[in-house]
This record gives C-alpha cells, structure tokens and sequence, in this order.
C-alpha cells in the first residue's frame, strides 16, 4: 500500500493547525476550537498543532475551551521548548518532535492538513508552499491562490483581468504619502468621501479606518501601515454588504455557490464591520442569512461568487463578499479563501442555510482535500 492510500476502516489523520505570526492569531484560535469540537472523531484521527506566535510549531491541548474568545479574552499558542516537524522530503507523511537535549521522536503520519490560520504567514501562500514542498495534502486554496487572495492590490488586479467588476482604489506603498504628498492626495481625492484605508495584506478587519476627512488620511495610514508597509485606499461603494460562500465542486464539476448573507452594523460605534464590531460586541451586529434579495439578484451574487473564485484558481472553499448597489449590480469587495470558521461566522451559516451542517461542512472540505492530488495540478 502506497504512502498515499488508505484501508477502508483507517480513519485519515487530520492535522489541525492554528495560531501563526499573523495579528490575526487570535481568530485563527478561535476558529480552531470551534473545529475541534465539530469535527466527527469516529471519521478522523485528529492532531491539534499551534504556531506560536514567534512561529514554532508545538503539540497543544486538544479542548475546544481553551481556544474560544471569552469575555473579550484572546486565546493564544503559548510557547514550549519543544518543536514539531513537518515531513523533511516528498513522500514522507511522518512527523517529528525535537526538544533540546532530547533525541527527536517520531510523532506519527499525516493524512491532511486543515490549515486554519488567517493573515499573513498561513493564509497568503506561505504556508501552502512548504506543504506543497512536503507533497502534503491540505484543505484549501493554493500557493497562488492564496497569495492573491491575501494580497488587496493584486486581488483587484486580477479580479478585473477577469472582467469582474472590483471598486475604485489606490494602492499605497512604503513612504509614497512623505515623498508624493501632492500627487498620492489627488489619486485620493478622485476616490471621493468616505474612504477605507486598509492594510493590503491582513483580515479581520484590522488595522482599517474608515475616513471622512483627508486631514486624517495619514494616520489612518500610519495605522494601516501598523500591520502591512503596504496599503490600499478604497472608494466606498453606496450599497448592501452581501457574502457569498464557496465550495470546491467534487469529481471535476464547478464550485458551488451557498445563498448569501447579509452583515447590518447596527450601533453607530461602529462605522463599518470593524474588529470589535465582528468579535467583541456581537449586539452591535446583524447577520441575516439567508439575504433578503430578490431571487434574481441572489443568482447574480452566486453567479459572481463562483466566477470570482474561478479567476484566482481557488479550491476547497472561500467566502466572497460584494456590494449590492441600489440598482441591483453587483461589485466584489473581496474574496477571503480562508474566511472565519466557527459556527456563528458566516461562511458555515450560509451553508447550514443552504442545507450543509458544520459537521458535514467540515468533513466535506476534508474529502475534497483527501482527494486532491499533490503536485502541479
């Protein structure tokens, strides 16, 4: 039996990693415990793995408590003088654990990996790149595709190549707003008010400030520029904020496309869906799912959802949000390819809503993982 294959009563070993080096390493472990306590151990061998935030690899406690946000507390991989190693050559599924001192132990095989880190370093191709080195398979979108995924500039840029409709922006880099004060504040003023200034490469909604005065655009991109050198300006666009969930398609067929959502921030606190508003003052928030649209409306947010994942090659799942203006078009603000995955987020809503349980979601995203193959593809 080959490396790869499986008898019919194994159970695959699943390698749930979580935390990272990312500012979003707190929702990475949060989505983590929501996962452990769903995912089907009768299915599964489950292994969970941390990232510190230093980005040393350790065993951590298998109890979906430890890792859940609770009285605005955020959870976190704490460091450990013990080390996991993926595999160290193709073919090889086994892990190792090193400590100092201690001659390095075998930790078993992995089947599949569930990569539930967000933001930089996890999200952004880097860690698809090291499992594709490894020929490990994992859940999720590829090395390009998540890069463009994580990277607002070259999302749009590639989003548009496609012919589909992105908002209007500027993309800011390093000092160009010290060294081009006149020419950065034109590009920025044909936006018009309000603006969103975002760092390029994060989620969550951090490090974003929405701006109603250019007197405050350098600070807020002194604040994007907290978490990304990198920063992206955008237009606001007048209309509903809608997402949208994917899923890979099975045996070669399209991604599907779940019914949409609908995200109303309800407290004047909050201007936009910021940090806070997502995971720290839950009344402040209405999510409404499914969206109440009409139903040919609703085809056209699927319809682009699925194009959308299409142009950046995505596998395994994303979550797409887009504006409904008032004229009923339809314009992407983003595609996330590893969006938020408790069960109160809304990516497993919108599938429960379509008729996919968390459980059966969880599971599904692993099959389709389990039956990739590794390599080019």
């Amino acid at each position: 039996m080959s490396s790869t294959e499986q008898s019919p009563s194994a159970r695959p070993r699943v390698l749930v990693l979580f935390g990272g080096r990312s500012s979003e390493h707190a929702i990475s472990c949060a989505t983590a415990g929501a996962v452990l306590r769903a995912i089907d151990r009768d299915r599964y061998d489950v292994l969970p793995i941390g990232i510190t935030p230093q980005g040393r690899w350790v065993r951590v406690a298998d109890d979906p408590d430890r890792w859940a946000i609770v009285d605005g507390r955020l959870p976190e991989v704490e460091a450990a003088p013990e080390q996991v190693l993926l595999p160290q050559e193709a073919g090889s599924r086994e892990l190792q654990v090193i400590e100092p001192g201690v001659p390095a132990a075998a930790l078993g095989a992995v089947d599949v990996v569930l990569p539930l880190l967000h933001g930089p370093f996890g999200e952004d191709g880097t860690l698809q790149g090291m499992l594709e080195l490894a020929d490990v398979r994992y859940v999720g979108a590829g090395v390009l595709a998540s890069a463009v995924g994580m990277d607002k500039h070259f999302m749009k840029v590639v989003l548009a190549g496609a012919g589909l409709p992105v908002g209007p922006y500027v993309t800011l880099r390093g000092d160009d707003l010290a060294t081009d004060r006149d020419g950065v504040r034109a590009r920025v003023e044909a936006l018009g008010l309000p603006l969103f200034v975002k760092p390029a490469r994060a989620g969550s909604s951090i490090g974003i400030t929405r701006v109603t005065d250019l007197a405050d655009l350098p600070a807020a991109v002194a604040e994007a520029q907290r978490h990304d050198p990198k920063v992206v300006v955008e237009a606001a666009i007048v209309g509903r904020e809608i997402e949208c969930a994917v899923l890979g398609g099975r045996g070669g067929s399209r991604p599907r496309a779940s019914l949409p959502g609908e995200i109303v921030v309800t407290d004047d606190r909050h201007g936009f869906y910021d940090f806070e508003a997502k995971y720290l003052d839950e009344a402040a928030v209405e999510l409404s799912c499914p969206a109440d649209l009409p139903a040919d409306v609703i085809a056209r947010v699927q319809d682009v959802a699925v194009r959308t994942f299409e142009a950046v090659d995505g596998e395994g799942l994303a979550r797409v949000d887009v504006f409904v203006t008032p004229d009923g078009d339809v314009v992407v603000n983003e595609i996330n390819t590893m969006p938020g995955f408790t069960p109160f987020s809304m990516y497993p809503r919108m599938w429960q809503q379509s008729g996919l349980s968390y459980p059966d979601l969880l599971d599904e995203l692993l099959r389709l993982a389990l039956e990739r193959p590794t390599g080019l593809r």
